[in-house]
């Protein structure tokens, strides 16, 4: 147990104590996009889920591999927040609370934002290279799927969670999100499986791109700058005797 304990302090320490303080200090608004986020896809819920509101969230925020790119990748912001019809809505709100609001405390709410869209909108593009391979290639997937509504937040829970894990050193447990997300297309391969591996390499790259910036871009530049003796200043006698003046005496 205490060699246990010990991993566990050494894995999720730094991550426990910056959400444990940042929370006591803050509370709710130590997160407010992850709140907003969460009333946001609750709203959704709701009106998709009514007769007059269902073609209007699809509209906004339904992406289909068959869709057009542009309009895809117009939809795609939204669609982190529209609940999956033929999944239950509670857990797409627990994801988004949970690791949403640990992202937004540990790297802010932009970047925790910019992930989030980077690792769905790599699952939607790879979406379409996969049916263009055709449902036999190594990473294809059958033409059915290009009529798949793709919603919901679960990409950007994925890369996400492996990112915050990376930059804190819980290199554990990104290492375990990333071999449950290929345990899941090895056992049930479908494109949501799939999608979650995109992420998962566009946030790794993201990780590479950071780790890089770190090593390489905040050493200082060595500037050659010569140096300036300065002048030496005359004392008042040497200053009298060299202008021919009688020196000051005190």
């Amino acid at each position: 147990m205490r060699a246990l304990a010990r991993w566990a302090r050494e894995e999720w320490g730094l991550l426990y104590v910056t959400v444990r303080e940042t929370l006591l200090n803050r509370r709710l608004r130590a997160a407010p996009m992850t709140v907003a986020a969460v009333c946001l896809t609750a709203l959704l819920q709701y009106v998709q889920n009514q007769s007059w509101g269902y073609q209007f969230v699809q509209n906004a925020g339904a992406v289909r591999a068959q869709d057009p790119l542009w309009l895809a990748v117009l939809r795609t912001p939204l669609s982190l927040f529209v609940p999956a019809l033929d999944l239950p809505v509670w857990g797409a709100l627990a994801q988004i609370l949970l690791v949403f609001g640990i992202a937004e405390i540990c790297i802010g709410w932009w970047r925790t934002l910019v992930i989030a869209y980077v690792a769905t909108l790599a699952g939607t593009l790879y979406a379409r290279v996969g049916i263009s391979f055709g449902a036999h290639a190594p990473f294809g997937l059958p033409w059915t799927d290009a009529q798949v509504v793709d919603t919901g937040p679960s990409a950007a829970v994925v890369g996400l969670a492996v990112f915050v894990s990376w930059r804190y050193g819980a290199y554990l447990t990104s290492g375990a999100v990333t071999l449950a997300m290929v345990a899941e297309v090895l056992v049930k391969e479908n494109l949501a499986g799939k999608e979650h591996l995109a992420a998962l390499m566009a946030v790794g790259l993201l990780c590479l791109l950071v780790a890089v910036r770190h090593r390489y871009g905040f050493r200082p530049r060595r500037v050659y700058r010569p140096r300036v003796r300065p002048p030496q200043r005359r004392s008042d006698s040497r200053a009298g005797r060299g202008s021919g003046l009688p020196p000051i005496r005190s």
